[in-house]
């Protein structure tokens, strides 16, 4: 039986290629990945990718690798001394403003003593004043 795309086809199918005892030569079986566009583009993308130097798969050498392991190792450290520093001065500012604050406190408490104490003397002429007449 013929199949039907053969049967009204110009051209006879090519006879098969025979050996000198007279077998059949294998041939490849048709293969429709290597006919795909997308990967024939994908293919010939990474050839240029590959011609111009370019990694496209971000993979780095071991030097590379472990340079990068130490400058993210000096970065982190200095940045932890950098929190650390700042965290020395914001406690150098909050010591600073409790001995201002202490300080007014007890400047003020001496000066309510001062005026109570004045207040208390005069308020004790007056009486002696007013208890005398």
């Amino acid at each position: 039986m013929i199949p039907e795309t053969q049967k009204g086809s110009p051209h006879p199918p090519a006879p098969p290629h025979l050996t000198e005892e007279g077998l059949i030569i294998p041939r490849k079986p048709h293969n429709p990945i290597l006919e795909n566009t997308e990967r024939q583009n994908l293919h010939r993308e990474l050839l240029f990718n590959q011609k111009i130097g370019k990694n496209v798969l971000n993979q780095k050498s071991e030097l590379q690798k472990a340079l990068e392991k130490h400058k993210d190792n000096i970065a982190k450290k200095e940045l932890e001394n950098h929190v650390s520093s700042r965290a020395h001065e914001l406690e150098k500012v909050i010591a600073d403003r409790a001995k201002r604050r202490q300080d007014a406190t007890t400047v003020e408490s001496e000066d309510d003593k001062g005026l109570s104490r004045e207040f208390l003397e005069a308020r004790a002429k007056l009486r002696a004043r007013t208890e005398s007449k």
